[in-house]
């Protein structure tokens, strides 16, 4: 049975790899959202990632597609307590930004919609400035004081308003952030370490990355002379135009030889090794997508590995 790693400074634990839910309502349907979800609730996972805005891109969506597919997946199977839920507020079409008002209408909105009378993890899905800091964590305490939310995390901030909210939560004891979720992976490192992983470790924040595979391209599919059909093909392809892209994706060759494993595990279990990080998310959609990203769980780099696409990832000095 894989261990669980403990979330932060909550009392959640959870399984090293989060399933993203972006996709289910987008490009997996609900039969085939299903049958990943019951997979990797097979192999022990228990994380499971969405928002109230996914897809809300897709035309004849309207927003909270995901969360209502994984809601009707726990109702039918009644696993409700064995799944840890997050999702994100502030980018529904019905439901934007991070007024104290939207923030609780939101939450209600997306509790209907999955099922359940609380949210183990809400997520502020971007920041807005516009917004101080103590009108959003005051509507995200009342929600955990009412029960409707167990904890609170950030994703898409800023070290200084991540900062701010912090020292307010501890100021005026009101529930305080336990994790955040950054853009992070071995092709995109700026977005996360510096200011904002230092911030994270300091203050017992676990990390979420999201794109964690580089929309793709970390599962080694990308590659000189091939091409890739997908919504994500052309934002994922760019890399290969890089010495930084074509570096990686050797040690990853390399290491994933080493270990008979898939590319995007070792990618994954780089990532999963970094300071603060506690489980990548990736989404499947479709059920063969699943195995690399579930054998993250059992991979452990050494020292060597990890150092090597350290190194092959640094972005090169100007």
């Amino acid at each position: 049975m894989t261990s669980l790693r403990k979330l932060g400074s909550s009392d959640l634990e959870v399984f090293p790899l989060a399933l993203g839910g972006n996709v289910f309502g987008w490009t997996a349907d609900e039969a085939t959202s299903f049958a990943v979800l019951d997979a990797y609730a097979a192999a022990g996972g228990n994380f499971v990632d969405t928002a109230d805005s996914y897809s809300a891109w897709v035309d004849g969506n309207s927003g909270g597609e995901s969360e209502t597919i994984l809601g009707r997946w726990v109702h039918k199977r009644g696993n409700r307590d064995d799944v840890v839920i997050a999702t994100k507020v502030s980018q529904h079409p019905d439901f934007p930004g991070l007024t104290a008002a939207n923030i609780k209408a939101a939450a209600d909105a997306s509790l209907t919609r999955l099922g359940t009378d609380h949210i183990d993890l809400y997520y502020t899905h971007f920041d807005k400035p516009e917004v101080p800091v103590e009108e959003i964590i005051g509507a995200l305490d009342e929600l955990v004081r009412a029960g409707k939310v167990r904890h609170i995390a950030a994703s898409n901030i800023s070290p200084e308003r991540l900062r701010e909210s912090l020292e307010f939560s501890d100021r005026e004891d009101l529930a305080r952030y336990v994790a955040l979720q950054p853009h992070y992976n071995l092709v995109s490192r700026d977005t996360y370490e510096g200011g904002l992983q230092d911030l994270a470790a300091r203050s017992g924040l676990a990390a979420v990355p999201y794109f964690a595979l580089a929309s793709g391209f970390l599962t080694g599919k990308y590659r000189p002379g091939t091409t890739v059909e997908g919504p994500r093909a052309a934002g994922a392809g760019k890399h290969l135009d890089t010495e930084r892209g074509v570096r990686v994706l050797a040690a990853l060759d390399e290491i994933a030889r080493a270990h008979d494993a898939e590319v995007a595990t070792v990618a994954l279990a780089w990532l999963a090794a970094r300071p603060t990080v506690v489980a990548p998310i990736a989404s499947a959609r479709t059920l063969d997508q699943l195995p690399p990203l579930l054998a993250v769980a059992d991979l452990e780099l050494t020292d060597e590995e990890i150092t090597w696409l350290t190194t092959a990832s640094a972005q090169a000095s100007a």
